[in-house]
């Protein structure tokens, strides 16, 4: 039986989650189709642009995504407290981006002096429901989701379950376990053999960062990374020359075979986790088999295991091996 959200997510513990949807059937949700030979290449823009709308309005930050042919990978971070900072008006304009809102909000954001005192009180108590949604991984990816099953089946010309149930959550628990789910995720479609380089791995997260260095730019829709240069308050916890290096030794290591030739640099990311060479290309290479659960060293899984009131997984023997 499936855990309840509650035992799977908790921001006391990590802001950082790994989120997986499926189609049902292992049905296509993008690229060719060989039995039928329709093409379903355009739905990955489809859930981009959702992605890139959705990490706009909620106080969730987009770490990485890659879009697959029938399924999806994000990492997403909750920016705890910066919804509290919103406005009323900022959150009903939010909430009002993806639904349509009872008469009264609708009548309030085009006339703030048209609600009476009590109104204005209903208005604060809907604000408060929508502020909590807009940090909230569970409507951020049924907002995706949903989205995404009626386009899919309104092009297709029929009903029912499009997804394969809800979506998978692991909590990503110590930077060790951030920096390889995330290569996990950037590396996917090459190792799917749906692409041969990042920067030709289209609908991925690392290839929207390589087109924004490549053009001096920030990118807009995703989570910065730690730059000594620019003091953000909320940014991953290293470098992205550091990462980008990092994933494009594990790619060339895994080309060559088995040796494993990783520049020992001195600052390099490798070196600041704490990892081998071959652990990190076992755990980057094997995320989902190793790890169906919380995702960090040891210490890290038993205490979100007390947190949220749930056994300790068999995940913590992988973690000892790997990410101690």
């Amino acid at each position: 039986m499936p855990l309840p959200r509650y035992k799977q997510i908790n921001t006391d513990v990590t802001p950082y989650y790994h989120c997986i949807s499926r189609c049902v059937r292992q049905s296509y949700l993008c690229g060719r189709d060989s039995r039928t030979g329709i093409n379903y290449e355009h739905r990955r823009k489809w859930i981009q642009d959702r992605l890139q709308k959705l990490s706009q309005a909620f106080a969730i930050d987009l770490c990485a995504y890659a879009v697959m042919h029938n399924h999806i990978h994000v990492v997403l971070h909750i920016a705890k407290g910066r919804a509290d900072g919103w406005t009323m008006d900022e959150v009903l304009l939010r909430w009002r981006m993806f639904y349509k809102c009872p008469p009264l909000v609708q009548r309030y954001l085009e006339n703030f002096d048209s609600v009476t005192a009590e109104e204005r009180e209903e208005l604060k108590s809907l604000s408060a429901i929508y502020r909590e949604r807009l940090q909230s991984i569970s409507w951020f990816m049924r907002m995706l989701n949903e989205y995404i099953a009626r386009k899919a089946n309104k092009e297709d010309e029929c009903k029912g379950y499009f997804w394969e149930r809800r979506f998978r959550s692991q909590a990503i628990l110590d930077e060790k376990a951030l920096a390889s789910v995330m290569a996990y995720v950037d590396l996917n479609p090459i190792r799917a053999k749906i692409a041969k380089t990042l920067n030709n791995s289209h609908y991925t997260s690392i290839q929207y960062r390589l087109n924004a260095k490549r053009s001096n730019k920030v990118p807009k829709f995703l989570m910065p990374f730690d730059d000594s240069k620019k003091k953000l308050t909320e940014s991953l916890p290293f470098a992205f020359s550091d990462y980008l290096q990092l994933i494009t030794d594990t790619l060339n290591a895994e080309r060559n075979g088995s040796t494993y030739k990783m520049p020992n640099l001195p600052n390099s990311l490798l070196n600041k986790l704490g990892m081998t060479k071959e652990n990190w290309q076992l755990v980057t290479s094997n995320f989902e088999t190793l790890f169906t659960g919380p995702v960090g060293c040891p210490e890290m899984m038993e205490n979100f295991a007390r947190c949220c009131q749930r056994a300790c997984r068999p995940n913590v023997s992988n973690a000892q091996k790997y990410l101690s």
